[in-house]
């Protein structure tokens, strides 16, 4: 072949090439769809994380046995500041609160039921059913009580009929209020976790999800006999490209025990951006986190659980202590762009239900305060008064609530990713027009 040849086919295949990536290139230009007047706008929390003033738990003893950055101390104090806080996400016009319901807050003691904090609970539900609200109650935010612990956990097998127990009492309780139900969080990263803190050996992993599919699968028929019309999920955590593997584990297994497909979007990955790997260190700030994401994990679920509803039960953005992003991107942008892709994937035929955002302030998020994700601000470590400072985010969300969703102009601040693979291939190889 002379040397001419081969030029001109290089530049063929160069030509080729950039067709190609050029035909690929996801366009961010579509106004996004009108949403349903029932969508459900939200905020999420979870108990340990928010209420500080700790009893004994599996995290508490982990963060006495030195495995954490920070201790827990008195967290944002949601134990003793939830009307507020409700008042705070009942101002920003949103339909649903995220609660958690601890175990080992309500039985200290091997069936030993504390009356006062149960009472606490009823108060909770109580002010956020009053402001306008429906609860979505988790039944099990990866906390349990220390003498649970003591027993072995999740390696136990007395341990799924000792959850149960608790999580009927907990039903029995609050299904009057028709609340969504949250069996388990995040089930596949609890493993993870567990094994993690020295909790579980990695060679029980298998035997914890079972345990874990039991538990849900228990608790789904016991809701449903008290609440026919009740909604249940347990929510996934989205992690790009892998999460159908992940969810052959549990997720694929309960498909059966699911009124809504639940699923948590924080993180992205494009060939352009593939420090995805950040959002496993310490340095989560750092990890990208491309809004567009969000359609192609709602499509992929709408795809792979046809016929049910999809629910985005946890999304947002972590910074450094309240820094702006390396990257620049502005916490209510991103809450904007979120919602413009949620919109066109509502527009694409995908059943999406409801939005909620992580969270309303600040926490503890499992072993450090240095992430933040709150649409107010807390400075737990450095206030005293523990004030929760609005975020650019607060207006922003505001304004969705209001209009139900961004208008029909709205375009997001940043382009689409160019071959994100957050549901690889698919996402490479059919982008979002």
């Amino acid at each position: 072949m002379t040397t001419a040849r081969r030029r001109a086919l290089v530049l063929v295949s160069v030509i080729a090439v950039a067709v190609a990536i050029i035909g690929n290139t996801p366009t961010a230009h579509a106004a996004p769809a009108t949403l349903p007047d029932g969508f459900l706008w939200g905020v999420s929390s979870s108990g340990f994380q928010s209420e500080g003033s700790s009893p004994d738990s599996n995290w508490r003893r982990y963060i006495e046995q030195g495995k954490t950055d920070d201790r827990i101390g008195s967290s944002v104090d949601f134990r003793h500041r939830y009307r507020d806080d409700i008042a705070l996400a009942q101002r920003l016009g949103v339909k649903v609160y995220r609660v958690g319901v601890e175990w080992a807050r309500v039985e200290p003691r091997p069936g030993v039921i504390d009356r006062t904090e149960l009472a606490y609970y009823d108060s909770v539900i109580a002010a956020i059913v009053a402001a306008g609200m429906r609860p979505m109650i988790t039944l099990d935010h990866w906390v349990y009580p220390g003498w649970v612990e003591d027993r072995g956990g999740w390696a136990n097998p007395s341990t799924p009929s000792l959850w149960l127990r608790n999580a009927r009492r907990i039903v029995d309780r609050y299904s009057r209020f028709h609340p969504l139900w949250i069996t388990i969080n995040e089930p596949a990263y609890y493993v993870v976790q567990q094994i993690r803190m020295g909790s579980l050996a990695p060679t029980q992993a298998p035997t914890m999800l079972n345990r874990l599919e039991a538990v849900h699968r228990e608790i789904y028929d016991h809701i449903h006999r008290r609440d026919p019309s009740a909604m249940v999920s347990s929510n996934s955590a989205y992690i790009p490209t892998v999460e159908p593997l992940i969810d052959a584990a549990f997720l694929d297994r309960i498909a059966d025990k699911l009124d809504f497909v639940g699923f948590d979007y924080y993180y992205s990955v494009s060939l352009r951006n593939t420090d995805t790997w950040h959002a496993a260190t310490e340095d989560t700030w750092r990890a990208p986190v491309a809004a567009d994401g969000l359609y192609y994990a709602l499509r992929d679920y709408g795809r792979r659980f046809p016929g049910k509803p999809v629910y985005v039960v946890e999304s947002g953005m972590p910074t450094r202590d309240g820094a702006p992003r390396p990257d620049g991107y502005r916490r209510g942008d991103h809450l904007r762009d979120l919602v413009y892709w949620l919109q066109r994937a509502r527009g694409d035929g995908i059943d999406v239900i409801g939005y909620n955002y992580w969270s309303l302030t600040d926490n503890y998020e499992w072993g450090s305060y240095t992430p933040r994700f709150g649409l107010y601000t807390v400075n737990v470590k450095t206030d005293p008064s523990l004030t929760r400072r609005p975020t650019d985010a607060v207006a922003a969300f505001r304004d969705i609530t209001a209009h139900n969703g961004v208008g029909a102009t709205y375009r997001p601040t940043r382009p689409a990713e160019f071959c994100s693979l957050v549901a690889a291939p698919a996402s490479c190889t059919q982008p979002v027009r």
